[in-house]
C-alpha cells in the first residue's frame, strides 16, 4: 500500500514531466501493439545528464526536432550520468 508521501511524490513527478515538447515516450511493449500505424525516422540520445527528467525532456526536444511523435527507449546507463538513445518514430 502506498503511503501518502510516496502519492504526493509520484504526482508532483507526473506534473512535472509536462513539457512544451509534444513528442512522447512510449513503452517498448505498448509500442510493439502498434508499430504498424508508424515509420521510424532517426535515433536519439542524451548523454551526461544527471537527473531523468532532464534526459526525458532532452530526448522530447530531438525526436520534435526529427519530426517525430514518439520515441521509444533502445538502451540507458546511469552509472555517473544518465546516458539513454532511443528510436523517433512519427504516425504513418
Amino acid at each position: 500500500m502506498m503511503g501518502i508521501t510516496q502519492k504526493i511524490v509520484i504526482a508532483a513527478l507526473a506534473a512535472f514531466t509536462f513539457s512544451a515538447y509534444s513528442a512522447e515516450m512510449m513503452k517498448k511493449v505498448d509500442f510493439e501493439k502498434v508499430a504498424d500505424q508508424y515509420t521510424k525516422v532517426g535515433t536519439i540520445s542524451s548523454a551526461g545528464e544527471t537527473s531523468p527528467m532532464d534526459a526525458k525532456e532532452e530526448l522530447s526536444k530531438k525526436a520534435d526536432d526529427l519530426g517525430g511523435s514518439v520515441y521509444v527507449l533502445t538502451s540507458g546507463q546511469t552509472e555517473n550520468k544518465i546516458h539513454v538513445t532511443a528510436d523517433v518514430y512519427k504516425k504513418k
